[in-house]
């Protein structure tokens, strides 16, 4: 049965389905009361958001659940494959706003309904913001990838509508069309430096990037502070898939040692990790002293 921390993860991806379709509907309303490109291009965002909320969904769902005999290490990387597959969709996204954009630079024309298009964008927006806001922090506190991707995009997204809202005030102000084609064109620019740093960030993942150096410096100590009677650790190494970290390293204990005083070293080293760093899978291997490098952890 998954955790409570799972089971909110999940419930947060469900109610960010159901309020990325609210805002769907909210940004289309407002595009089609206005027939402004830059709100479109902006209600197109929201297409993305949907798609990617629903992806997330099913990320985070498959990520819960346990190793199997398929894979024995457990789904935690099927959050990456999400903000993979989100980037890829904000880069289309931005791709099919910078033709409209072109399209509307050719042949301008004024937006109409200023006041109701402006008011329905930003009631879209403000929900948008506190949501970006629950999906970033909960995504981190659970370090759930794909929740934490959905929310910077969500949150990049407020930025651009805001942007849209004030330049189409200008727009309505000054009476130049061609204003609300080149807003659309600056969306897409930020749409698609949004989805080149989901790409980038996914990817770390997927290829074992290893944990940030605090964290190292952390797995460090509490295996230099609980591996009395042992030698040395070496070929400490690290990664992040989802929430779940892996450490893996090399135990030097003395030749005579017994297997199951070396057994009950290695134990208590994996109870204090876990405490520090959770959760962890944790896995070491123990050398006789001829194979101390004497390069890594000095215990003795």
């Amino acid at each position: 049965m998954a955790d409570t921390s799972t089971r909110r993860t999940i419930a947060i991806s469900v109610a960010s389905l159901l309020v990325a379709l609210v805002v769907l509907g909210l940004k289309g309303l407002a595009w089609y009361v206005t027939g402004s490109i830059a709100l479109y291009s902006d209600a197109l965002e929201s297409i993305v958001n949907v798609v990617t909320a629903a992806v997330a969904l099913v990320a985070v769902s498959l990520a819960a659940k346990p190793a199997d005999a398929a894979l024995p290490y457990g789904y935690h990387k099927a959050e990456y494959f999400s903000a993979v597959v989100v980037g890829v969709m904000i880069i289309i996204a931005a791709i099919l706003i910078l033709r409209e954009a072109w399209l509307g630079y050719l042949e301008p024309t004024l937006p109409q309904a200023p006041v109701q298009g402006l008011a329905i964008s930003g009631i879209a927006t403000a929900i948008n913001a506190v949501w970006a806001f629950v999906l970033i922090r909960h995504g981190r506190a659970a370090q759930s990838p794909a929740l934490e991707a959905d929310g910077k995009h969500l949150f990049t997204d407020v930025l651009s509508t805001i942007g849209v809202i004030v330049g189409l005030v200008l727009v309505y102000l000054t009476g130049w069309a061609v204003l609300d084609s080149l807003l659309a064109a600056l969306v897409a620019i930020n749409i698609l430096w949004s989805g080149w740093t989901v790409i980038r960030d996914s990817v770390g993942g997927l290829m074992d990037v290893a944990v940030p150096a605090e964290t190292q410096r952390v797995i460090r100590e509490v295996i230099a502070g609980n591996a009395d009677g042992a030698i040395e650790a070496h070929d400490i190494r690290t990664r992040q898939a989802g929430k779940m970290t892996f450490i893996d390293f090399h135990l030097v204990v003395p030749g005579a040692m017994s297997v199951a005083d070396a057994h009950e070293i290695c134990d208590g080293i994996e109870a204090k990790l876990r405490e520090a760093v959770e959760p962890a899978q944790i896995t070491i291997h123990v050398e006789p002293e001829e194979k101390a490098k004497h390069t890594g952890i000095v215990v003795v």
